[in-house]
């Protein structure tokens, strides 16, 4: 089978993992690398693969099957429009867009062009979200009731000082790290209709937060809390559990995510599952069956890119959606409002268009 030419535009850290994943498929390969750097230039060399400096000239000169967009953030709607208008197929890194607005206008645009746009929330194609997923939705924690989640982690103080945009407004968890979670928890537990939210900067003085406690409310009527926070020493966090990045260090005994319903719950991502044995005999009183359900843990990256290849040759619909992402964003900026303003926030459709806020 002939490969799916797949060009990265962005040669930063996502960039350089797409460009990773991309060399070591079987069903892909790398066409090109875009962007103005001269550093990217080397990262285009070592790959064996032409170099170029826009978007544009990648069209014009070398027109791939599909294009992975792990540019800035500022530029992911022009950079997005671009290949809609040239009917390329793309991989948009996360966030979709910079504000709900744009994202807004960035989802009408695909649909006016029936464009083919897969957002990078790569944890959807993680195995573990899989199995997780499986599991709630053969009914074996029967109907959810809660939800309990964390990000709990600690950035070193370079990690500002080499950027000190991180100190100030949309450089705090909730907006750089929390958007993760929040398709996480919409995959396992269903739409988040309604938030809110504290948040802190206690511990760093900065002024944006580095800490913030929230309440989900979902559609099923479930409800969760969600502890986030850079500057705890903790390892309850998803890249500290789930084994799945090899630059962090892993815990085996710690969970980021404990999801409970009527008959049982499951903690995530260890896997460890507690059931009743009979439902009508269920009680606090009476022990659990305790297991832990088998998991194979791999490279979400890797799956995000064959789906990708699959999405490209038209063998498969986009996992994550424009709509997704939107959702996604919508459902961050609604955190954010909450947090500053100790109102209840409706993250529905209709809702986030009057910006509702309850008392």
């Amino acid at each position: 089978m002939e490969k799916t030419r797949i060009a990265v535009a962005g040669a930063g850290y996502i960039g350089l993992e797409h460009i990773r994943v991309i060399r070591e498929s079987t069903s892909c390969v790398l066409s090109a690398v875009v962007d103005p750097s001269a550093a990217a230039g080397e990262v285009a060399a070592t790959a064996g693969v032409p170099h170029y400096r826009s978007l544009d000239e990648l069209i014009s000169k070398d027109r791939p099957d599909g294009v992975v967009l792990a540019t800035p953030n500022q530029l992911h709607v022009p950079h997005a429009l671009l290949c809609m208008q040239a009917g390329l197929p793309m991989l948009l890194e996360k966030p979709i867009a910079s504000t709900v607005d744009e994202a807004e206008a960035l989802v009408a645009a695909a649909d006016r062009y029936d464009a083919s746009v897969l957002i990078g929330h790569h944890r959807a194609h993680s195995p573990i979200m899989a199995r997780a997923r499986e599991i709630i939705e053969k009914g074996t924690l029967g109907p959810l009731v809660a939800v309990m989640g964390s990000a709990l982690f600690f950035k070193p103080d370079h990690y500002f000082t080499d950027a000190p945009w991180r100190k100030a407004p949309g450089g705090g968890p909730i907006l750089l790290n929390l958007i993760h979670e929040i398709h996480n928890l919409r995959m396992l537990c269903g739409d988040i209709v309604a938030v809110q939210a504290f948040s802190s900067n206690a511990r760093r003085g900065f002024e944006v937060e580095d800490t913030a406690a929230i309440i989900l409310r979902f559609a099923s009527g479930a409800l969760g809390t969600f502890l986030l926070s850079d500057t705890a020493a903790s390892a309850r966090s998803w890249e500290q559990t789930s084994q799945e990045n090899k630059a962090y260090s892993s815990y085996l005994d710690e969970d980021c995510y404990a999801i409970a319903g009527t008959f049982g719950s499951l903690s995530i991502p260890t896997m460890r599952l507690k059931t009743y044995a009979k439902a009508e005999d269920r009680s606090w009183w009476k022990p659990f069956d305790a297991s832990v359900a088998a998991v194979t843990r791999d490279d979400p990256l890797k799956h995000q890119m064959e789906h990708f290849g699959r999405v490209i040759r038209g063998e498969a619909s986009p996992l994550v959606t424009a709509r997704d992402g939107l959702q996604n964003l919508r459902i961050t900026d609604a955190i954010v409002t909450a947090a500053k303003t100790g109102c209840v926030v409706d993250t529905s459709v209709a809702a986030a268009a009057r910006r509702e806020c309850k008392h």
